[in-house]
């Protein structure tokens, strides 16, 4: 996976979680995907990068509603 499709993956994740999470502001679901990315920079095989990445902000998304409810 090169650079561009891994973009355009982790954009199609946010997406994806902007749906999931309809109360949450896309910014801070954004600032979720930010956050988490820094956890996989450092992987030779990016090709399931993006799927940690949403799962990572996804987890984050979670542990954000769960302690605002």
């Amino acid at each position: 996976m090169n650079r561009s499709e891994e973009e355009r993956a982790i954009a199609e994740a946010a997406e994806r979680l902007m749906k999931a999470f309809p109360d949450v502001s896309p910014a801070t679901v954004e600032r979720a995907i930010t956050e988490s990315r820094p956890e996989f920079a450092g992987n030779p095989i990016r090709d399931f990068v993006p799927l940690f990445v949403e799962r990572s902000a996804k987890h984050r998304l979670k542990t954000l509603t769960t302690s605002t409810r």
